[in-house]
């Protein structure tokens, strides 16, 4: 990867939140965007007025998150260009998935999603931190493995990597929830597998398999026994 339009110290993406995923939940609790939206998108942003801005203040019930994976970011070091100013733009950073040539977690079938269970407790304790600590639900939380039609089903169901996921994003967690992180419920990503908008079939996401060659049978994989232990 190269660097020339980016600074060389490497942050995690939760520590540029305000930019990106502070931008929806600033104003519910705050009544505002960010200050450093308001400064980097400027006139382009809209304006609340004062009684939008007071019903805005805490009207959440509570917080759906779904987290599945981390990035690294970094800051862009020059000046974006003022004739190019998008939305894609405005955060100001670059992502990555490794750090000195080393990946952020395991690699899954996605080439997007690498196991970082850590992550997930940064990113609850930042919520808490900055955003009154609001009561939290973890709405999807998972992984997927490739649809191999050639793989007999028994071995499909081996699902480890799927426990190796479940089992590291419940930990640290559990870990946030002990540092008092308000932390109500936690969904499985998913309960069986299914379509999904931009792969199709090609991706198995389920604690539960489905046989789409054999008029949708349902079987258990490994990782459903594990979270009848775990529970």
């Amino acid at each position: 990867m190269k660097h020339r339009l980016i600074h060389s110290s490497y942050v995690h993406k939760i520590d540029l939140s305000r930019k990106e995923f502070s931008k929806f939940l600033h104003p519910i609790t705050y009544g505002e965007y960010p200050m450093t939206m308001q400064s980097l998108v400027g006139h382009r942003l809209p304006k609340f007025s004062p009684a939008e801005s007071e019903m805005l203040k805490g009207s959440l019930d509570f917080l759906g998150i779904n987290y599945y994976t981390s990035n690294y970011a970094t800051t862009y070091a020059s000046a974006v260009n003022t004739l190019e100013l998008s939305w894609a733009l405005d955060g100001r950073l670059n992502l990555t998935t490794e750090k000195d040539g080393v990946n952020i977690g395991q690699p899954t079938p996605l080439n997007w999603l690498y196991i970082c269970p850590w992550g997930i407790k940064k990113h609850m304790l930042y919520i808490k931190e900055h955003y009154n600590n609001p009561t939290i639900y973890i709405t999807e939380n998972g992984l997927a493995t490739a649809n191999n039609g050639s793989v007999p089903v028994k071995e499909d169901l081996n699902d480890t990597l799927r426990i190796t996921y479940h089992r590291g994003h419940l930990y640290y967690l559990s870990k946030a929830i002990k540092e008092g992180v308000n932390v109500k419920g936690y969904f499985a990503w998913s309960f069986l597998d299914d379509f999904e908008w931009d792969a199709g079939f090609t991706f198995r996401f389920g604690l539960g398999y489905v046989d789409y060659k054999n008029g949708l049978k349902r079987y258990p994989k490994h990782s459903t026994y594990w979270f009848k232990k775990f529970l």
